[in-house]
């Protein structure tokens, strides 16, 4: 069956795979915001077992173990020796950034700020992650992806300025969601950048394991030493464990692994700027999911970066 799958995968370019992700992942905003209220509507004594450390936690578990079963034929001692130590060692660091701390930080954001302002603001990583790959891989642009990320920054810009949720002042302010959010992009861009450099060789089904596994791991170490084993406590709700077989199966392990396997198959500037597309359909998931309405500077900011989007996929003769 893996033979099959990798011989039909095979065929298909990685940028598709890329957009097939970035609308799975986009959705997981919303859907942890919708899961949080519904949770809270079904345990009205203030014990909601779908908590941010519940929900990471028992997702990620429920992810890990679809992707043990998945990438079975992956995960065997011969391809475990292969992996070098300097290879093993940015895993690791990987799996802490991108399963523990960056998971962590936006599941606090979303406690603390609108949905659109996360996806809007997250896209900072942009400029961060097309200038590291200059810098660090010695990727070239043609002129197209460098207007389009031109657009893109102006889209960003004019959706953050315009958003409500900033200060109505003169000065100009960030509330802690967005400060977390900005963070949290700072150091998504990282982490893409030690998978692209240091981790394209290892196979697939062993990064995702590893990765997923430690940094679950690691959350839940610092979890119980930041806020107490009684946070967890109740870890064990069948309603919680119901909606995660969900979430951890879906969103988690099929977005994640279409958006690696394009991730290794494309261009970091291309991945970058595809992902640009994120922030229009989470503002489009938050509305069905959520109801939010996003402001006039948030429909504005994601039509310019729309265009600028369109602009770099422009074919360079």
């Amino acid at each position: 069956m893996m033979r099959y799958l990798s011989k039909t995968t095979a065929k298909i370019p990685g940028q598709v795979y890329l957009w097939l992700a970035v609308p799975i992942l986009a959705s997981s905003s919303s859907v942890i915001r919708k899961l949080t209220e519904i949770g809270a509507q079904n345990f009205m004594d203030g014990h909601n077992p779908v908590s941010f450390c519940n929900v990471l936690f028992a997702g990620n578990l429920c992810a890990l173990a679809v992707m043990l079963v998945f990438y079975r034929p992956h995960l065997t001692r011969s391809e475990f020796k292969k992996v070098t130590r300097s290879e093993w060692q940015m895993l690791l660091l990987s799996a802490v950034l991108s399963g523990a701390i960056i998971p962590a930080m936006i599941f606090l954001a979303l406690a603390a700020a609108p949905v659109n302002s996360i996806v809007l603001l997250a896209r900072i990583e942009l400029p961060i992650v097309l200038i590291a790959s200059i810098v660090l891989l010695k990727e070239r642009f043609n002129r197209y992806q460098i207007m389009g990320a031109i657009v893109v920054l102006t889209g960003i810009l004019i959706a953050v300025l315009g958003n409500g949720s900033m200060s109505s002042t003169s000065s100009f302010s960030l509330g802690k969601g967005e400060i977390l959010t900005v963070i949290s992009s700072i150091l998504i861009a990282t982490s893409s950048l030690i998978n692209k450099k240091y981790l394209s060789h290892i196979p697939l089904g062993i990064a995702h394991v590893v990765r997923l596994g430690v940094g679950t791991l690691v959350f839940f170490m610092v979890a119980n030493v930041l806020f107490g084993p009684s946070h967890f406590g109740e870890i064990f709700s069948p309603f919680l464990w119901k909606w995660m077989v969900v979430y951890g199966g879906v969103i988690i392990v099929i977005g994640q692994s279409f958006w690696a396997k394009g991730f290794r198959e494309t261009p970091v500037s291309v991945s970058a700027i595809v992902s640009c597309f994120s922030p229009i359909a989470g503002m489009v998931f938050a509305y069905w999911i959520l109801s939010e309405v996003p402001s006039f500077g948030q429909i504005l900011g994601a039509l310019v970066l729309l265009s600028g989007l369109l602009i770099s996929q422009i074919k360079h003769d």
